[in-house]
This record gives structure tokens, sequence and C-alpha cells, in this order.
């Protein structure tokens, strides 16, 4: 499966010249870099570091715990860099979203195996890492609403801050001890303060 390879790369570095399917692009070699596809090329994401780490390892406990509660509306899972099939302008897009949540409904039609996700999920987060801006990860954002994905969340850690961005209404920046509330995840609260503090950074 062609979302990781070996080597040294920077990130936005292209694995090849060439226009790639889905299917060519599912069949690059494995490694310890990650790609995503996107306007038929496999871009090299950049690899996490400490803060970006701490902060993808406490959202996928938070969103994992919620969503394995015996009450949970939308029960299901939260993944880390699990790629997933969209498009995007007409074209196949293979994005790696540094945390994913999907419902075990959504999947349950799809007999998995080692696989990237095969359908939007209700949720992606992107953690901006350094070198990005937040413009180009609003744009990103976007990107997802329009391939069908039902929630974004955006976390900068220059500025402490979580946007939600939701396909209804303008994105809504949370910061400090604003309590974060998303309709699509009843009971499930916290602010941004305490988002850092658990991740410890």
């Amino acid at each position: 499966m062609g979302s990781n390879h070996r080597g040294q790369v920077t990130m936005g570095q292209t694995v090849t010249d060439k226009n790639l399917t889905l299917e060519e692009f599912f069949r690059l070699p494995e490694g310890e870099i990650n790609y995503e596809l996107q306007d038929g090329k496999a871009i090299a994401k950049m690899s996490p570091k400490r803060i970006h780490s701490s902060l993808q390892r406490t959202l996928l406990f938070l969103l994992s715990d919620w969503g394995n509660r015996q009450d949970c509306p939308l029960p299901g899972e939260a993944y880390p860099e699990w790629g997933i099939c969209l498009e995007k302008d007409g074209q196949d897009w293979a994005p790696v979203p540094d945390v994913t949540y999907i419902s075990d409904q959504k999947l349950a039609p799809f007999a998995l195996e080692n696989d990237f996700c095969p359908v939007a999920p209700e949720l992606v987060v992107e953690i901006i890492s350094p070198g990005q801006s937040f413009d180009v990860m609003t744009q990103k954002a976007l990107d997802y609403l329009a391939a069908g994905v039902e929630r974004v969340w955006i976390i900068g850690d220059r500025y402490r801050s979580l946007t939600i961005f939701a396909p209804d209404r303008p994105p809504m920046t949370y910061q400090g001890d604003q309590l974060v509330e998303d309709a699509l995840f009843p009971q499930l609260t916290f602010t941004v303060n305490e988002l850092f503090t658990k991740a410890k950074v």
C-alpha cells in the first residue's frame, strides 16, 4: 500500500514526476515516509515532531474513548495517519490526515484488511506543522468538506487554537478556556487548554 516510503525527503517533495492513478499510488512500495496523492502526484508529508505527536496522541485517546462509550450516539474509532480515498476537482485524492474518526456504521459495508479508508469519514484532524500556514490548511479543510467529510478540525500549536470547519456554517475557532462543542459529537466537550495540557505542550 503506497502511503509511506523509505528515504530522505522534505515536505512537498514528490516521489515521481509521473502522474499516478489511485491504483498506481497504492502499488508504490511501503516505507517510513508518508505520502499523499494530490493532483496525480505522490507528495511527502513532514515527519511529526514532539508537539505534533503529543497532540495527535491526545486527540486519538480523546476521540477513541468517546467512540467506545456504551452510550455513544456515533460509535466508532479514531485512527492515526490513515489514508482516505477521496476526490478533489474530479481527480483521485488520497490524503493522510493526522487523525481520522469514522463510525462503525460507515465502515460496516466494507470488508477491510490493510486498506485505505474507502469512504469519507465523519471527522479528520490536521495539526499545523512548522512551515505550513493556516491559509493552506483552510483550503485543505474546504477540500475535505467538498469531498464529503462532515467535520474538519485544524489544530494550531503556535496560537494554541482549534478551528472547526463544517459544511453548513462558517469556521469557528476556539482558544483558552472556551468549551469546544460539536453537534456531531454529543457529550464530547473539552477546552483547548485542557487539550494542550493533556498533551503536555
